[in-house]
């Protein structure tokens, strides 16, 4: 399948286009985001967790490296251009996004650690025993909300988020 890429996608190296930048929860689709978000930062002041911060081009962007969201729905509060759009806050709206574990994960290398399991409050990851004592992390993707609490927990920073659909495609 061609893309056609972008000059900021291919400054990036992004020749596929499969990363969007992960957006506040409720963002309506990208190129409509793009086009509504004034760039005001309303929503980056907002945001009592401070995981909503300025990105490429000033667009909000959501870092998980210290918190996760909760979901308060102030973001969505304050947005006036309606970037940020939802009729009653439904968390299993928010986004599609869900976590995945990169190959660094202390766990797919051998080394005990469950902080990710231990914070995973709607118990979408769990961990399967493999042959050797190593246990190794599935995720449960209908169950995962996006969050981005078992990459603020996570000691080696290992877990990515992506869109959940677009995943399912490219796979």
């Amino acid at each position: 399948m061609a893309h056609d890429t972008s000059r900021s996608h291919f400054v990036r190296g992004n020749f596929t286009q499969v990363d969007e930048p992960l957006r506040p929860p409720w963002a309506i689709p990208e190129l409509q985001f793009i086009d509504a978000c004034d760039r005001c930062g309303d929503c980056v002041s907002a945001c009592p967790q401070k995981i909503i911060n300025p990105g490429p081009g000033q667009y909000p962007i959501v870092d998980f490296t210290h918190q996760g969201c909760d979901f308060c729905g102030e973001c969505v509060q304050v947005c006036k251009p309606g970037a940020l759009k939802s009729d009653d806050l439904d968390v299993d709206q928010a986004w599609s996004v869900v976590a995945q574990f990169e190959a660094g994960c202390l766990s797919l290398n051998g080394i005990v650690c469950r902080a990710c399991s231990d914070i995973c409050e709607p118990r979408a990851i769990r961990f399967s025993l493999m042959p050797g004592g190593k246990a190794e992390p599935q995720l449960e993707s209908e169950e995962c909300t996006g969050c981005g609490e078992c990459l603020a927990v996570c000691p080696v920073k290992t877990i990515t988020f992506s869109n959940k659909y677009v995943r399912d495609q490219v796979a």
